[in-house]
């Protein structure tokens, strides 16, 4: 059976390194970027307690290797700008056990090291499509180091090519995109906080909103939000260290120590931080009448809010290649049939992520009320879906 990845990302190295050890399995990964070139993951992530489960599950070695390389995410706390605390949750309380702190391109070298000899690089996909002699299987062509190489009768084609995947566009069309009214920013910096930022923490001024935490070696990761027009454009003049710090800074009172520090931050890194709108498109785990599986971003661009893109890519890699070794090992070769039960295992775990996620940005809109809404999240209905998100990962 021949397989092949397009992406060595957070999904595409952890199926590149579990369906590799399948007897009579091909495995083929083709990445963009050079080896060892992570400049395009030069922020940092919290990945929560039900990745860290998912892939402890299936891999322990490598849930292990990605453990020694983070901090561990044990609390979350949410204040306003003057030092105000609003809600302050051990995830012990919800989760069966803690998350993690890592640099993205920590994670990216410790990913595609595991998966490596698997991994091609430096390739550059031209063409993508189906098989000419069989419309269920697919074909690739790609360029590397100069030299044009082709696949065809591609038995399992898995799509891991992110947020903006062209796999997808190609196989199935232009996915649906919502944008949400919000502009987002990122930035990773030597920590100088003197101890003041540590776990994962938010802070709030009216709808607009700092999220910070250390990570490995010595460095802290920000991010900020504030609302901007649905369908509008993150204006030059919103990113500059003025608008910024007039939008962090409580009006009536002075900043807490670690906001102050935070703004002064984000203030002085304005030039190097990278922006983004606040959006998500239309869930898709395949493509119709072909063997094409999509897995991460490339099948459920979501909100940032909770923190579950990449806890979900690990999610979507765990759930699919326990569910295709079990196939294997019980010799079910039809693809298909795999697909559609990966569809079925991941489409509602997958539906209720989406929802909780953007249900729970309501704090960064236009008009929100940050305090009753931080508030009201203290309250059982959210801390009993924050145990449905950290508990229940669905592998089969």
């Amino acid at each position: 059976m021949r397989i092949v990845i397009v992406g060595a990302g957070v999904a595409g190295c952890v199926m590149a390194r579990r369906l590799a050890r399948l007897s009579g399995v091909e495995v083929t990964c083709l990445e963009r970027v050079a080896r060892d070139d992570h400049s395009e993951a030069g922020t940092g992530l919290n990945i929560g307690p039900n990745a860290v489960k998912a892939l402890k599950t299936i891999d322990p070695d490598l849930a292990d290797s990605i453990t020694r390389n983070s901090f561990v995410w044990r609390n979350w706390r949410i204040s306003l700008t003057d030092g105000t605390e609003l809600f302050d949750l051990a995830l012990n309380e919800v989760a069966d056990g803690p998350g993690w702190r890592i640099r993205w391109s920590e994670l990216y070298r410790v990913l595609r090291e595991a998966a490596a000899p698997h991994v091609q690089y430096g390739c550059e996909i031209t063409e993508v499509g189906r098989d000419a002699a069989d419309p269920h299987k697919t074909r690739v062509t790609w360029t590397q180091d100069g030299k044009v190489s082709h696949l065809e009768g591609i038995d399992l084609l898995i799509a891991t090519d992110g947020r903006y995947s062209r796999t997808r566009r190609v196989m199935s069309g232009e996915p649906r995109v919502r944008l949400i009214g919000v502009a987002v920013f990122r930035v990773l910096v030597p920590d100088t906080s003197n101890g003041l930022i540590d776990d994962y923490e938010q802070w709030f001024n009216g709808p607009n909103r700092l999220l910070a935490f250390r990570v490995p070696p010595d460095h802290v990761y920000i991010a900020g939000t504030f609302p901007i027009l649905p369908d509008a454009d993150i204006a030059d003049d919103l990113k500059g260290p003025d608008m910024l710090r007039a939008a962090y800074t409580p009006r009536e009172a002075s900043p807490s120590a670690q906001a102050r520090w935070l703004i002064d931050t984000v203030c002085a890194n304005a030039a190097e931080t990278h922006w983004a709108r606040m959006q998500e498109h239309d869930l898709l785990y395949r493509a119709a009448d072909c063997n094409v599986l999509y897995l991460g971003d490339a099948a459920h661009g979501m909100v940032p809010t909770l923190g579950q893109g990449a806890t979900q890519a690990i999610e979507d890699a765990a759930s699919a290649a326990s569910l295709m070794t079990r196939c294997h090992d019980q010799v079910l070769c039809d693809v298909g049939r795999w697909l559609a039960e990966i569809e079925a295992l991941r489409m509602e775990r997958m539906r209720f992520v989406m929802e909780f996620s953007l249900e729970a940005t309501d704090t960064m809109l236009e008009g929100a009320d940050p305090v009753a809404g931080t508030r009201h999240k203290n309250e059982a209905p959210f801390r009993n879906r924050l145990k449905a998100l950290y508990r229940d990962i669905g592998l089969p």
